[in-house]
């Protein structure tokens, strides 16, 4: 069941009203004033943004410019990014971040189309993307921290630059 289904149910079951102020006077809604959808009705915005990925892509190869597609500001219907990701698939390259939070990165089966997922601590998601570039900037060391590597791998080996 979906969490619309369950919300619709819920209001259908229950006297429930919404009650907001509007200076000192309260307007009370009762729920037929919602418009709640429910069902497997669809945004159909699986498929353009399927296309868009093809689109960019093809840009990445004839020019270079990378793109990003963030998944959790389109209106998607339940299932749709699932379609997406399912449609995209998986690669050979899957890393698990631990800087800010949780990240898993997973390049599709579409070399140059990564799927980039930042969870919070209760490892709910909280943005998702698909990244159209060679590799995405979460995965490229920081000029600073190579430096920071590079002094602590000399001193590890006890020399000095020269």
């Amino acid at each position: 069941m979906s969490s619309y289904t369950g919300l619709t149910a819920w209001l259908e079951r229950t006297d429930f009203c919404v009650t907001h102020e509007r200076g000192n006077q309260f307007k009370q809604m009762n729920t037929s004033s919602f418009n709640i959808q429910t069902g497997n009705k669809l945004t159909w915005n699986a498929r353009p943004i399927l296309f868009e990925v093809r689109h960019a892509l093809e840009e990445l190869i004839d020019s270079g410019e990378t793109s990003i597609i963030d998944l959790r500001s389109i209106p998607l219907a339940p299932g749709e990014e699932e379609s997406i990701i399912e449609t995209l698939g998986h690669g050979e390259v899957h890393a698990r971040l631990e800087a800010l939070g949780p990240s898993e990165i997973i390049e599709t089966r579409y070399a140059g189309v990564w799927l980039v997922t930042h969870y919070n601590d209760e490892e709910e998601i909280v943005s998702r993307f698909i990244e159209i570039t060679p590799l995405p900037e979460i995965l490229k060391s920081q000029d600073e921290d190579m430096s920071n590597a590079l002094i602590g791998l000399t001193h590890e080996l006890g020399t000095q630059d020269t």
